[in-house]
């Protein structure tokens, strides 16, 4: 099993994860647990979000970065653990995470 592999699986096994998706820097989806429509709508939209969080972060000190980013809504919680190559986005219910 791969090192991708191991860790999809990992974080899969948490309570209340709905799913995972891995983006490219340039925003295209590159591996998901999800459906594709609702892959490519993450990944575009959390790409663009995260470009913009990390611009915010370089624009208040610009010897500092952007190394996590966690929204939590009424029904979901999203994680995103950007790099320079790619962006992990993980989806999971708030309600039934520990």
């Amino acid at each position: 099993m791969t090192e991708i592999e191991e860790t999809f699986k990992r974080i899969s096994a948490h309570k209340g994860v709905i799913g995972i998706v891995v983006v490219n820097h340039e925003g295209i989806p590159i591996r998901s647990t999800l459906d594709n429509s609702v892959t490519i709508q993450y990944a575009g939209l959390f790409h663009q979000l995260t470009q913009k969080a990390r611009s915010t972060v370089r624009d208040i000190d610009p010897q500092n970065d952007l190394t996590f980013l966690r929204i939590r809504s009424k029904k979901h919680e999203i994680m995103v653990a950007p790099d320079q190559e790619y962006l992990l986005i993980v989806i999971q219910n708030p309600n039934e995470a520990v």
